[in-house]
C-alpha cells in the first residue's frame, strides 16, 4: 500500500513542476517525472508475489492441459507490455521537448517562461 502512495507523491511532484515553475527545463523535468510514476503504477500493478512467467513448459502439463495451480501463479505480461511502450514513448517526446527548449534559448537567449511571453507580445 505504501508503493501507491509513493507514485501519488512521484506524480504530485511531477504536476508541481509543470504548475509552479516558470522554467521550461523544469517544466519538462516534471513532464518526465509524472511519466515515471505512472511507469511505476503500470509495474507495481502486474507485479504478483511468487509468480512466474507466461510460459508454458512440459512440466506445467498434465495430459496435455495445463495445471490449474499453473495458471494461478502466471503473471499478466499486459502491464509490462505497456511500460516497454511507454517508455520508448516518453523518449521520443522527451528528446522532442527538449530540442523545443534548445531552440526557444536560441531565440530567446532565456529558459523563463514569464519573459518569453513578454518579448512574444
Amino acid at each position: 500500500m505504501t508503493v501507491y502512495f509513493l507514485c501519488v507523491v512521484l506524480l504530485t511532484m511531477g504536476l508541481y513542476c509543470l504548475v509552479a515553475k516558470k522554467n521550461i527545463v523544469k517544466k519538462v523535468l516534471g513532464i518526465v517525472i509524472m511519466d515515471y510514476a505512472v511507469n511505476l503504477y503500470l509495474i507495481i500493478i502486474g507485479y504478483k508475489t511468487g509468480g512466474i512467467a507466461p510460459v508454458v513448459e512440459p512440466k506445467m502439463l498434465e495430459n496435455g492441459r495445463l495445471l490449474e495451480s499453473t495458471l494461478e501463479r502466471f503473471v499478466d505480461p499486459l502491464p509490462q507490455a505497456l511500460v516497454l511502450t511507454s517508455i520508448v514513448i516518453g523518449l521520443g517526446v522527451m528528446s522532442l521537448m527538449v530540442a523545443m527548449c534548445i531552440r526557444l534559448y536560441e531565440k530567446h537567449g532565456t529558459f523563463d517562461m514569464s519573459v518569453i511571453s513578454k518579448l512574444r507580445g
